[in-house]
């Protein structure tokens, strides 16, 4: 772009405009011995001249900065074109340095891989490195032709580009049972290794022999169904049933055929039907979901829910086609999605030791801490990793999982996220600031909500809606995510069923089509 110059002395100077009114005899300049009317207007004309002039020299000034910004704008555009070109002549030539080196040989390469890092020593000598990253190497990616300024004076200085690998790493671990190989390096390029949100399938090495049936209660279209569930699986697959206590009595009193089906006695035995059972089967709604999951404090069998309740964001399959789904389950493969669960425990403020903790509990959903029926406004300490978050002030807080962001965590302003991507939702209940926005964490965080000592109230927390407790000032609730997930099977696959469900339970983006008729893009 050319650059130019505004010169605006000639039109608007002072000689042009003094010359015109010095020669003009009908000023009154040439006879000062006028009459005192003849000076009079002398004024009148005089005065309406300053003024334009004083309008023409401001406007010649602006124009003049017009022109410097202008030309200060060329300059800088010609000389980042400059620039540009520069940076890509330096990259060309690096481009063509690569490409040489590449196409010397693979024997050479791998000489030069397999060859030690040498460095200068103190007494000018050339050596091999004493230390070794672990799990570093390097190797050649460029060559400098220039005389080396080192004290031998040797030419063709290597220059190395040293490879390396990204692993995860639990924090506090000594070994490598928990590491997990992330992104791999290849011609200096970082790229992600194999996903862990992939589509997980299930394929059964033998045969499935016991399953256990969770049902929803008071729903007579459960109960009749889950009569006809219980002889089919019997009498066509000879499989052993388990069903709760409250069911077998309902079967044992319609009929004595039932005696076949198992139970449990107390608490103590529902901690050992982990080893016996091989598949769980669900009959209502999300919430018997929660409910089976929550009768496993460690790893849970696979879970097939069928859909009798109301919404069903994890009820993917239909109870009036469940000898076709279950003939599918048992013959396999089939597709799960693996729902990471929250084990929580809280530390109170009498423990003398962060280990004297009452007993950890393992939620599906969320944990909920709020205030209760004080009318105070909750106030809570976070803390992520001993590192501080934010002081909630508010109704409450929710500590959610992915399987949970479309419960209460949704109602709170949080996100829908899928179930198989791995973090924790932190929603803030009603806070009381217009700039609290909910977050998501990453899954191998630790939180911990504190309820601080000059809290005016106690704050309460309950888990999945059930066991509710109390937090007085100095008390401490503490979640992760737990090492046990719940795998319930898919009715397609993770994410068709998860779309489905927020179509169909919640209606998401749902709306009239606009008219095809009427003003179009020309």
């Amino acid at each position: 772009m050319a650059t130019y110059n505004l010169n605006y002395t000639d039109s608007f100077g002072n000689g042009d405009a003094n010359s015109s009114l010095s020669s003009n005899p009908e000023n009154g300049f040439s006879d000062l011995s006028q009459s005192e009317k003849a000076v009079q207007e002398l004024l009148i004309q005089q005065t309406p001249m300053q003024a334009t002039d004083d309008h023409l020299i401001e406007f010649s000034e602006a124009l003049r900065t017009v022109a410097k910004a202008l030309r200060g704008s060329a300059e800088g555009k010609a000389l980042a074109q400059a620039e540009a070109a520069e940076w890509k002549r330096r990259y060309e030539l690096e481009r063509s340095k690569n490409q040489e080196l590449l196409h010397k040989g693979k024997g050479m390469m791998d000489h030069l891989v397999k060859s030690p890092r040498v460095h200068v020593q103190e007494n000018g000598k050339t050596g091999r490195s004493s230390t070794i990253m672990e799990r570093i190497c390097s190797h050649e990616v460029l060559q400098d032709g220039g005389e080396s300024n080192t004290p031998n004076g040797s030419n063709h200085k290597l220059k190395r580009k040293a490879s390396f690998k990204l692993s995860w790493g639990c924090k506090g671990q000594t070994n490598d049972q928990h590491k997990k190989e992330i992104v791999s390096f290849e011609s200096g390029n970082i790229t992600t290794a194999d996903r862990s949100s992939k589509q997980i399938s299930l394929t059964w090495e033998t045969n499935p022999q016991t399953v256990i049936i969770f049902t929803k209660p008071n729903s007579t279209s459960v109960r009749v169904l889950s009569v006809e569930m219980i002889r089919w699986l019997r009498e066509h697959k000879g499989l052993n049933v388990y069903v709760e206590p409250r069911v077998k009595a309902e079967l044992l009193s319609e009929s004595s055929s039932f005696d076949f089906v198992q139970t449990w006695e107390d608490d103590k035995e529902i901690s050992l039907l982990h080893p016996k059972v091989d598949l769980v089967i669900t009959l209502g709604g999300d919430g018997t979901v929660l409910w089976a999951a929550s009768m496993f404090k460690g790893p849970v069998p696979p879970i097939v829910p069928f859909s009798m309740g109301s919404l069903g964001f994890m009820t993917p399959f239909h109870s009036d086609q469940y000898r076709d789904c279950l003939e599918a389950v048992l013959k396999g493969p089939i597709s799960i999605t693996l729902r990471h669960r929250l084990q929580c425990h809280i530390i109170r403020d009498k423990a003398r030791h962060d280990y004297e903790t009452e007993e950890n509990t393992l939620v599906l959903n969320e944990v909920t801490i709020d205030r209760g029926i004080s009318s105070y406004l909750t106030n809570l300490e976070c803390y992520c990793d001993n590192s501080f978050v934010t002081c909630v002030q508010g109704d409450g807080l929710i500590l959610s999982t992915t399987s949970g962001s479309t419960a209460y965590s949704l109602a709170a302003g949080g996100s829908m996220v899928h179930p198989q991507v791995p973090g924790i939702l932190f929603t803030p209940i009603c806070p009381h600031s217009l700039s609290f926005r909910p977050l998501i964490l990453p899954d191998h965080v630790t939180v911990r909500v504190q309820v601080p000592f000059n809290s005016r109230s106690s704050a309460w927390v309950s888990f999945d809606g059930k066991g509710r407790k109390q937090l007085e000032a100095g008390d401490a609730l503490v979640c992760s995510i737990a090492p046990w997930p719940v795998s319930t099977a898919c009715q397609v696959e993770s994410t068709h069923d998860f779309l489905r469900s927020i179509h169909d339970g919640l209606h998401w983006n749902l709306r009239k089509t606009q008219s095809s008729d009427g003003p179009r893009d020309t």
